[in-house]
């Protein structure tokens, strides 16, 4: 579905992505990432369940929330990918961590 322009030259860095390990293009968003390696949901919406993709791309409909290295409620749109990031598809809603 989604595709690089110019895959030439591209330096990639590895990352899981629900347990899989995956090889994306460096400076991409994680909501880029997750759309190019073909994962067709991001999060299910915490009243029915309907699973939901990025929408805007830009951090205001928070369609993208993903869990990220352990924590929930990350906006995978403004988020660039880290070698070895964890990524999870986050089930409904998600308690927020305290910070310690």
């Amino acid at each position: 579905m989604f595709r690089l322009v110019d895959e030439t030259s591209v330096d990639t860095l590895k990352l899981s992505i629900e347990g899989r390990e995956y090889d994306v293009p460096v400076g991409i968003s994680v909501a880029a990432a997750v759309l190019l390696c073909g994962i067709t949901r991001l999060r299910n919406t915490p009243v029915s369940g309907s699973p939901r993709l990025p929408y805007c791309m830009m951090g205001i409909c928070f369609d993208c929330l993903m869990t990220i290295d352990g924590f929930p409620n990350q906006q995978a749109c403004q988020l660039e990918v880290r070698e070895n990031m964890t990524i999870e598809i986050q089930q409904g809603a998600a308690e927020l961590l305290q910070q310690r």
